[in-house]
């Protein structure tokens, strides 16, 4: 059922005995009203993020250990329009898109001797011969975010996640072994999410802690960034700036205006919040409304 497993036997390694650990995953994946009712992010995160993934922006979601990662990807990729091709690379199936036009690929580990590893390095090399409108990787490791990278650098809108506490260490992990990418390349980067745990009220939450526009990533790997949303802890709230450095680059790549973008985003957020509202949280049932947004708005 793509749960996932860790296992130990006898007592040479762990020495109270044989130990297992499940990791479950829901059968169908949240969707972003969902996430709003939870109070992870905000309506403004997720309109801006898809007003993003419309204009073929990359984004890197980012956290520690079971921080919500993969399902923040999950969400942001239901704001994929409808008639775009999309690609997906994992490790383990964990994604579930509700769209037609969708190629999940899975790495595959050596079967008996003389087996052949289908790494994803392979596998995300292989994907950009199959005309992806957008690419989403699971997780980034290791040499697959040079191809990852370099597919951003030629067009290829992606989304990924990468096992990092803020956008610092993300820019560290990327420009240092096993990845070992050039700091220039990193401008192909347009947004990192940074997901965190958190207790609120003694219970404990997963949150969009901040969402950072990469500005420009310098020779030496110093980044300049723009944080336009931020999670307050203290007061357990979202708070957002209104100069989005990426609405600027989108306005100039498509010919559109901040103003016209600025609308679109105010439209979005009141959208996404009357579904929140009105308990909009079936899979199909939102992703139904979403496509008919593309279609009349």
């Amino acid at each position: 059922d793509g749960s996932r497993v860790n296992a130990t036997y006898t007592k040479d390694i762990t020495s109270r005995g044989p130990t297992f650990t499940i990791r479950k995953f829901t059968e169908t994946p949240w969707t972003p009203s969902q996430l709003l009712s939870f109070n992870t992010l905000s309506p403004e995160m997720l309109a801006y993020l898809w007003i993003l993934v419309q204009y073929k922006m990359n984004i890197l979601v980012t956290g520690g250990t079971a921080s919500g990662k993969t399902t923040l990807l999950n969400v942001i990729a239901f704001f994929i329009p409808p008639e775009a091709r999309v690609v997906s690379i994992e490790d383990t199936r964990e994604l579930n898109l509700p769209r037609e036009n969708w190629l999940p690929s899975v790495v595959r580990e050596a079967a008996g001797v003389g087996g052949k590893d289908i790494s994803l390095f392979t596998l995300l090399r292989s994907s950009f011969r199959q005309h992806p409108d957008y690419v989403i990787v699971g997780e980034v490791r290791g040499k697959e975010a040079f191809v990852l990278f370099q597919g951003m650098a030629s067009g290829h809108s992606s989304l990924s996640t990468i096992h990092a506490e803020s956008v610092d260490t993300v820019i560290k992990r990327l420009e240092t072994p096993p990845i070992e990418l050039s700091p220039t390349l990193l401008n192909v980067l347009d947004c990192i999410c940074i997901m965190t745990h958190a207790i609120v009220n003694k219970e404990e939450t997963r949150k969009l802690k901040e969402i950072v526009e990469i500005i420009d990533v310098n020779p030496d790997g110093v980044a300049i960034t723009n944080t336009p949303f931020i999670w307050n802890p203290v007061d357990d709230k979202f708070y957002f700036k209104k100069d989005s450095k990426i609405f600027e680059k989108i306005a100039r790549r498509y010919g559109i205006t901040v103003v016209e973008l600025n609308s679109e985003f105010v439209k979005r957020t009141n959208l996404l919040y009357l579904l929140y509202q009105r308990k909009i949280f079936g899979f199909e049932e939102f992703q139904k409304i979403i496509e008919e947004y593309y279609k009349k708005p």
